[in-house]
């Protein structure tokens, strides 16, 4: 049975049992409280433990992690005063990942695998129109279209939008004020940078559960001080990440200890306006994926940024200095303190307002599952460098990586993009022949003949208008129904 993890010491220890650790947790606090060196420190000794660690870098200081430390004075100084003899320097097993490619080995994934739930978080779109993007994805299932990158999705919506009126009867009403405005919103997320997002080699899930050599867990480290920056892309992609997962993962009930955990900073993203449908899923999946030997910790300033649903879930409650300068804050001080079992020799609530940077309230799940009474200790010092590493040596970790070059590599097959690119230009080409031929072969008619028939006129109509892009996408529409092509 894997050793408990010690967090932290005061009058006693308190320390994380493996087997609990997929019960999930929160670690809280306002901003310089020792947030960061928790992370740290849990991160470390999970991979100690055997256990995989993905965490996203929000400051850009996580990257230290890769080397030996412990000769910060601080350190020393707490590794002394909690008289933890065997503290020793330590380097863990690091991967690197940017969605841009930069900063570690590429992340991506497809647009048919993020879903329409998702890309409408994404997109921020309104009930509406993220169900227009639901039909859009039907739409191109139906017909053996791969929405892969960014480009097959525009060209896509597109495409729906110039043939509304052909799929209306079977999907429902297409509004062109929808299809304008998830296009509008697609060509800010590639502002955004979030067609680096989208696309293939995708991500192997399989290459974020590794072990070391020497059997330690890997620590994967999303670089997230550009993602940052987009807070809706930072938190889709956490959330399908989680929810990949959670699909993805075999049931296995109650490990000794973990498969993989999951810390989520800047938790308070992933539930700012939110929709109800979308802050269910996310309940759900918290709910569940501990059965697949998944824990998830949520990184945030108060429990005040979690919901209730899923605030109740969170077994391992790790909370630093609340500051109480306002009736706002007082309030977020009293909601973290009634999130604890109390301890009749702590007024809980004030000692939230007192603690000092480093200090903490715990409360971790016993042996049966049952959360401790909240205890006021000194957070154990992390093993690895807290300075984060130079570019040479960020370099150097990627590169001898063994999934250097996989990720790396783009590609881009034939997909919808390609596919209603080809489409097009044969159905413009048959068009303008045919008109072409009528035009040479077909003598004027005399006065006095009957009006042209339905089809006759639909075909001249469309002939007319070749030189529109309009024309050109009727055409395509109209052509496949008359002449016996697949729509």
């Amino acid at each position: 049975m894997p050793t408990p993890m010690l967090l932290a010491r005061a009058d006693k220890d308190v320390s994380l049992l493996p087997k609990m650790a997929n019960r999930h947790g929160l670690i809280a606090g306002a901003t310089g409280t020792g947030k960061t060196i928790t992370l740290r420190l849990l991160a470390e000794g999970f991979s100690r433990m055997g256990v995989p660690v993905f965490m996203a870098d929000v400051k850009g200081d996580l990257t230290g992690m890769a080397r030996a430390g412990g000769d910060h004075p601080k350190i020393v100084e707490r590794a002394q005063q909690l008289g933890l003899d065997d503290f020793a320097a330590e380097a863990y097993p690091v991967t690197f990942w940017d969605v841009f490619g930069q900063q570690g080995h590429p992340v991506r994934t497809t647009v048919s695998d993020m879903g329409p739930l998702l890309l409408t978080r994404l997109l921020n779109l309104n009930e509406v129109q993220g169900g227009v993007l639901s039909l859009v994805f039907r739409i191109a299932d139906d017909n053996g279209l791969l929405l892969l990158d960014l480009k097959d999705l525009q060209s896509m919506v597109r495409y729906v939008g110039e043939n509304a009126r052909e799929y209306t009867t079977e999907y429902g009403n297409i509004s062109a004020a929808s299809i304008g405005a998830i296009q509008r919103r697609l060509l800010g997320l590639e502002d955004q940078g979030g067609d680096k997002f989208f696309g293939e080699p995708a991500l192997n899930l399989a290459d974020f559960i590794q072990t070391a050599d020497d059997g330690r867990g890997m620590i994967n480290i999303l670089a997230a001080n550009q993602l940052i920056l987009s807070p809706q892309l930072y938190a889709t992609f956490l959330l399908w990440l989680l929810s990949e997962l959670f699909e993805q993962l075999p049931e296995i009930g109650d490990p000794e200890k973990p498969k993989l955990v999951f810390f989520f900073d800047e938790a308070h993203l992933l539930f700012d306006e939110a929709p109800k449908t979308l802050q269910d899923k996310i309940e759900q999946v918290v709910r569940l994926i501990r059965s697949k030997g998944v824990g998830v910790y949520f990184v945030s300033q108060s429990p005040r940024d979690i919901p209730d649903d899923v605030l109740g879930q969170l077994g391992n409650r790790i909370q630093h200095a609340l500051r109480a300068f306002t009736p706002k804050d007082q309030k977020a001080v009293r909601v973290a303190a009634e999130t604890f079992r109390p301890n009749p020799r702590l007024d809980t609530a004030a000692v939230i307002t007192e603690l000092g940077v480093g200090e903490a309230l715990l409360s971790v799940l016993d042996a049966k599952g049952a959360p401790t009474i909240v205890e006021r200790a000194l957070i154990c010092p992390p093993r690895s460098r807290l300075q984060p590493l130079t570019e040479a040596e960020r370099a150097q970790v990627i590169q001898g990586s063994l999934l250097y070059g996989h990720y790396e590599r783009d590609i881009d097959r034939q997909s919808a993009y390609e596919i209603l690119q080809e489409r097009a230009s044969q159905a413009e080409a048959q068009a303008q022949q045919q008109a072409a031929d009528k035009a040479a072969q077909k003598p004027a008619p005399p006065r006095g003949r009957k009006k042209d028939n339905l089809v006759e006129s639909f075909a001249k109509s469309a002939a007319r208008s070749i030189g529109s892009q309009v024309g050109r996408s009727l055409i395509r529409g109209v052509l496949g129904s008359l002449f016996g092509g697949r729509r």
